[in-house]
């Protein structure tokens, strides 16, 4: 049989293990487990800012495109508008034509008519005048 004497030695064993354990997790551990938190915190406030800036960008740039659709919607009113206003100074302008067109017929038939009286006035002077040289060539003396 074999008697087991306890021996002092197991003893002072657990205690340099148990020392060793603390001062480990004193010095070791939680110093990495320290960093590890703060760079998870880190990571954590970067996702944050991330997705803060992800939102601002979506917001921005839905912003941007109902901007950009007000200024089309507007662009296309001022387009409708312009050439409205265009048709209707055109249809002015064919308007005033017409209206003038008639008066400008009548100053133009007028003048017709004077330069055909005056013609006329000229034709008949020198016709006398030429019916007188060709009686007096055919007659062979003045006719008066």
């Amino acid at each position: 049989m074999v008697k087991v004497i306890p021996d002092l030695t197991l003893l002072v064993q657990m205690v340099i293990f148990l020392g060793l354990v603390f001062i480990l997790n004193q010095i070791l551990y939680k110093p990495i487990l320290s960093i590890i938190d703060r760079r998870k915190k880190q990571l954590e406030e970067s996702e944050n800012e991330i997705q803060l800036f992800n939102d601002s960008v979506d917001k921005k740039v839905a912003e941007y495109e109902e901007k950009l659709k007000l200024a089309k919607l507007s662009a296309s009113e001022q387009k409708k508008e312009i050439i409205e206003e265009g048709a209707n100074q055109a249809k002015k302008i064919v308007d005033a034509v017409r209206n003038e067109i008639p008066s400008i017929a009548r100053e133009f038939q007028q003048k017709m008519e004077a330069e055909i009286q005056k013609a006329q006035a000229v034709l008949d002077g020198h016709s006398k005048q030429l019916s007188l040289e060709i009686a007096q060539k055919i007659l062979g003396r003045p006719v008066q």
